[in-house]
C-alpha cells in the first residue's frame, strides 16, 4: 500500500523525520559508520607494491599526472574492479577522474580511490557490516530550540574569498577553501561574520561553540545552508550535524576557522554518537 500520509508541518515533527533519515544515512553501506580504512599509497611507482590493511592485493601509486592506483592481485583474491575480476594488474581510477572506478572485495565490502590536493591517492574501504555499525545505538541531539533559528544576511563576494581551513589530521597545515560570500547577523548584542565554503549546491558552515567537549563532540559541527533569493540565509542550528570524523577515525574533517568559533553555547542540533548502551561510540 502506498504511504499517502501528508508531510509534517510542525517543526518538531519535521526535525524528528530529519534525524531518522540521518541515522539511516550514517548506517548505509557507504555511510559514515561503514568507513573502516583510508590508506594513502605514495612513493616511487617503481618501488615494491604496498599492502592495505583489511583487503587483499598489492597497491602502487601511478606515475605523476595519472589518476588512481594500480592493484596487483590473483583471481583467488576476489577483487573486482569496474565489474571485472582482477587476475594480474588493474588500474583503479580516482574520484578526480570523470569515470572513477568502483571496487568490490567481498559481499558488503567495497572501495574507491580519493585524491589529495597534492595529487596523491588513497584507497577508502567500506564495510556494510562494520563493527561501528553493529555497535551503533543513536545520534544524541538537543531538543528542538527555536532560539537558534536565525535569519542572517548573505553578501556575495565577487570572485569569492580564500580562507585557510585546518583539517583534523593535517598537523596545523591549512587548505585554501573558496568562501563565496559573507554570512552576518547579530544575536544577543554580539555581531557575527561567518565563513562557509561551497559544498555542492549548498554552503557548508564548520563551527564550534561553548558546548564542544562538554555536551557535544569536541571537534565541532557542520551546518549546510543555501542563500535565499532575497539576500538572506536561514541558519537553523537544529539541523547542525556531527562531522564524519565523529563516526569514523578514517575521515579527515575540516576544523572551524577562528571567525566560526562561538563563545556561547549553541544548544541545538546533534551532540554525540552513542553505542547501544547509550555511551560514546568513540
Amino acid at each position: 500500500m502506498t504511504d499517502t500520509a501528508p508531510a509534517p508541518t510542525d517543526p518538531r515533527e519535521i526535525l524528528a523525520r530529519y534525524r531518522q533519515r540521518r541515522e539511516q544515512a550514517v548506517t548505509a553501506p557507504k555511510g559514515n559508520l561503514a568507513l573502516v580504512n583510508t590508506q594513502w599509497i605514495t612513493g616511487d611507482p617503481a618501488a615494491p607494491a604496498q599492502q592495505i590493511w583489511g583487503v587483499p592485493g598489492l597497491w602502487s601509486p601511478l606515475p605523476a599526472g595519472q589518476s588512481g592506483l594500480k592493484v596487483t592481485a590473483a583471481a583467488a583474491d576476489g577483487i573486482v574492479v569496474d565489474g571485472q575480476p582482477v587476475d594480474g594488474e588493474a588500474i583503479v581510477r580516482g574520484k578526480d577522474d570523470p569515470e572513477p572506478s568502483e571496487i568490490r572485495f567481498a559481499d558488503g565490502v567495497t572501495g574507491f580511490v580519493i585524491a589529495s590536493e597534492e595529487g596523491e591517492y588513497a584507497l577508502r574501504v567500506w564495510d556494510a557490516n562494520s563493527e561501528a555499525i553493529q555497535e551503533f545505538g543513536s545520534i544524541d541531539a538537543f531538543d528542538f530550540n527555536p532560539e537558534w533559528i536565525i535569519q542572517a544576511a548573505f553578501t556575495p563576494i565577487d570572485g569569492g574569498k580564500t580562507v585557510g581551513f585546518e583539517h583534523l589530521k593535517d598537523e596545523g597545515k591549512t587548505r585554501d577553501m573558496v568562501v563565496p560570500g559573507e554570512i552576518t547577523f547579530t544575536k544577543d548584542g554580539l555581531e557575527y561574520n561567518l565563513a562557509a565554503f561551497k559544498s555542492g549546491r549548498a554552503l557548508q558552515l564548520v563551527f564550534a561553540d561553548a558546548t564542544n567537549g562538554d555536551s557535544t563532540y569536541s571537534v565541532g559541527r557542520f551546518l549546510f545552508v543555501a542563500p535565499n533569493p532575497d539576500g538572506t540565509v536561514t541558519l537553523d542550528f537544529n539541523l547542525a550535524v556531527l562531522p564524519p570524523c565523529a563516526f569514523s577515525y578514517n575521515f579527515n574533517c575540516p576544523l572551524p576557522p577562528k571567525q566560526n568559533r562561538f563563545s556561547v553555547p549553541i544548544e541545538a542540533g546533534e551532540k554525540n554518537v552513542l553505542n547501544k548502551a547509550g555511551e560514546l561510540l568513540h
